[in-house]
């Protein structure tokens, strides 16, 4: 119907498809909607954030929750906006301020009631601080992220066709494609090796 055509067009028009994220979504179209306008605020509206660092701290959210799928998008997204390829060999190749957000990452994905005072202390003072209105951003997006990968999970979302698992026949012999490594590993452009395990982590904090 009208009101169906008029939420795909942007979407499709945006990313030259429709992703399965969003043919999941309209069967709920108040929801796919506000969920298609909250993400163009944070990720591609006028901001205190620069539009790689945007798309970078979703991949460190979707990465704390193994998301391949969240992550093979949010990579491309990264590398359109003119990010650094250097900065997906792990936490020692990207700048200290997006290094310091690491431990506010974790504890939001895992343990968010142990945020106290003094973690958004030791962000927002000393070198390479963080604004408030920035932190705030970044914030969001770890939050969104987070529960997104939820989602992703939840409704048992397939990669897009153009990522690598996303059009691939192997054998149950392979154990569904695992072959034991981290689903990090399996997307396009993305961290393998020991900076997926970086920024995996571990759930304790």
């Amino acid at each position: 119907d009208e009101e169906v055509h008029e939420l795909y067009a942007d979407p499709f028009l945006h990313n030259n498809r429709l992703q399965h994220m969003v043919q999941v979504m309209i069967f709920h179209p108040d929801y796919l909607a506000c969920f298609l306008k909250t993400q163009q605020y944070m990720l591609r509206c006028y901001g205190p954030l620069p539009y790689d660092y945007r798309h970078f701290i979703a991949i460190m959210a979707a990465a704390r929750h193994q998301c391949s799928y969240l992550i093979g998008i949010q990579t491309n997204e990264f590398l359109l906006q003119g990010g650094d390829e250097r900065w997906l060999k792990g936490l020692s190749h990207i700048p200290k301020k997006l290094q310091d957000l690491y431990e506010l990452n974790k504890i939001m994905a895992h343990r968010p009631w142990l945020i106290s005072r003094a973690h958004i202390e030791r962000l927002t003072q000393g070198n390479d601080n963080w604004s408030i209105a920035e932190l705030t951003h970044a914030v969001v997006l770890l939050a969104h992220f987070h529960s997104l990968a939820s989602f992703v999970y939840g409704c048992g979302i397939n990669a897009e066709l153009d990522q690598s698992d996303g059009h691939s026949f192997e054998s149950p012999g392979n154990g569904g494609g695992n072959s034991g490594k981290s689903p990090l590993s399996r997307s396009p452009h993305s961290l393998t090796g020991s900076s997926a395990h970086e920024m995996e982590g571990g759930i304790e904090v």
